[in-house]
């Protein structure tokens, strides 16, 4: 069992490596009759494309989407969605120098371990460059919801940079595409810049906190016990190249709050139930409550850097590293669009299981 699949209705499975002629996404269980064309999928992709600033790694992928199957004329059949990326600038000589050493924070060591061989050339199956395919899959999980949901909207911008952060007072949607960070505070992004650069003309890396805003899901979304929407979210998120920690709403801040100030009071609003507050993040007992759903995950610096590391050789010898080639001096600036498709697909495949137990919109009503 090689668990190279996601979801539960709405299934996605990816394949292919960093430095292989392709990778790509098998999307199953999409509903019939979506509109769906390559140009809806390629937006999200060119949000997530390589060598856009200098703030990202500079290989030049044109990251361009091919339908396979699963489309006529224009629509979803209701049979498997092939998507392909063809892979156009590999440099595997730069990893010439690490076939047998093992880079420190990387997966090489753990992927030696269990499988006793591993694609060296970028990391291979454990290269962020596998995130693509999980967009391309997330613009399809998007194009269902537009037809099955339309008020829903899901964004994605970051919130922390190393140890600096936004200042939520400052927080301004319209600025989040303005910037090459999807920083919603335009103070913190000229900061950023200013960090960065330092950072990646010294070769190094630092990490970051994205948060993930889904607004307009319908409460009901999610089911008690095993099949909680925080924790598929949480799961989705945490499978995600780098990424160290998930938290849902106040998350681990939570922990020193009080039950006063942590429960969202409710009262009865012109349109029903209404809350006071979020710090549940739009769940509770693992189903939706109709709030934005905010879900935050930390994403770990990036490990190939220029500094020289300590590590052993698969032959057992201690050795230095210094890891060459083309690498993102904050890989959680690129995570923002694939959290983003991680929750699409979530999302989705929980509409569409809620559907299929008790149908459409919640069955209480109050009031």
């Amino acid at each position: 069992m090689s668990l190279n699949s996601f979801g539960h209705l709405f299934r996605v499975t990816t394949w292919g490596e960093s430095h292989g002629p392709a990778i790509g996404a098998t999307v199953d269980g999409c509903p019939p009759g979506v509109p769906l064309e390559a140009p809806m999928l390629q937006r999200w992709l060119d949000r997530r494309r390589p060598g856009q600033s200098r703030y990202t790694t500079q290989r030049r992928e044109a990251d361009e989407v091919e339908i396979l199957s699963g489309v006529f004329e224009g629509r979803t059949t209701g049979t498997p969605i092939q998507l392909l990326i063809r892979n156009t600038d590999q440099r595997s000589k730069d990893y010439g120098d690490i076939a047998e050493k093992f880079r420190p924070g990387h997966a090489d060591i753990t992927y030696w371990l269990k499988y006793g061989i591993r694609d060296y050339r970028g990391g291979g199956r454990s290269s962020a460059r596998e995130t693509a395919a999980r967009v391309a899959a997330g613009g399809v999980a998007r194009a269902a919801l537009g037809a099955l949901a339309p008020e829903l909207e899901i964004t994605g911008y970051m919130v922390q940079m190393g140890v600096h952060e936004i200042d939520r007072a400052r927080f301004d949607r319209e600025e989040i595409s303005r910037n090459p960070f999807w920083c919603p505070d335009a103070d913190a992004a000229a900061e950023w810049a200013a960090y960065l650069d330092s950072l990646r003309k010294a070769g190094s890396s630092v990490g970051a906190v994205v948060e993930v805003t889904i607004s307009g899901a319908p409460a009901g979304l999610g089911a008690p016990v095993y099949g909680k929407l925080d924790t598929d979210l949480a799961a989705a998120m945490m499978s995600i190249n780098a990424v160290k920690g998930v938290e849902i709403g106040e998350g681990m801040a939570a922990a020193r709050l009080t039950g006063e100030a942590n429960a969202d009071e409710i009262r009865m609003g012109a349109g029903g139930p209404e809350f006071s507050s979020n710090h549940a993040g739009g769940i509770l007992g693992g189903i939706s409550t109709g709030q934005d759903i905010v879900v935050r995950f930390a994403v770990k610096p990036t490990s190939s850097i220029l500094t020289p590391r300590k590590t052993v050789t698969k032959s057992g010898k201690n050795t230095e590293i210094v890891t060459k080639g083309r690498h993102d001096p904050c890989v959680g600036i690129r995570a923002v669009p694939v959290g983003e498709a991680m929750a699409a697909c979530v999302i989705l495949d929980h509409l569409l299981l809620h559907r299929a137990q008790v149908g459409e919109g919640p069955r209480g009503r109050i009031g």
